[in-house]
């Protein structure tokens, strides 16, 4: 994966500012997850928004934001002790960074929908444990 570029890192900053920092340095490891969830669900619909709105540059960043949460997400899986369930979630993650690739190069909002839908199944899944 590419580096994260500066715009990101500055984003990232600010959101720690109003603070994000404080709840994930006392969250669980399952509530993390839950939080990086919940990040790439809301930054694809803003990346969805900012398509709608032919506000290219906002869109792309965006898409790479939520794209770069599913890779935190998809490098967190612990592959030796998942077993089916870490490779069926491995897979899912690289089909969503494939699709949001795509969504972004040909501004495709079904494709958009359909990684908030697959992120959705995952977070009420992924609820269900907790």
């Amino acid at each position: 994966m590419k580096p994260m570029p500066r715009t990101m890192q500055n984003g990232i900053f600010e959101y720690r500012k109003v603070g994000v920092q404080t709840g994930v340095e006392n969250a669980s490891p399952h509530k993390l997850i839950q939080m990086l969830l919940d990040g790439a669900i809301e930054k694809v619909q803003l990346a969805r928004g900012y398509m709608e709105r032919r506000e290219i540059a906002q869109k792309g960043q965006t898409v790479s934001w939520a794209m770069a949460i599913i890779d935190g997400l998809r490098s967190s899986l612990d592959m030796s002790r998942g077993g089916e369930v870490a490779e069926n979630l491995d897979g899912l993650y690289d089909y969503m960074l494939r699709r949001l690739a795509e969504a972004n190069l040909r501004n495709d909002l079904a494709m958009l929908d359909e990684v908030v839908k697959l992120l959705n199944e995952i977070r009420e899944g992924w609820n269900g444990i907790g």
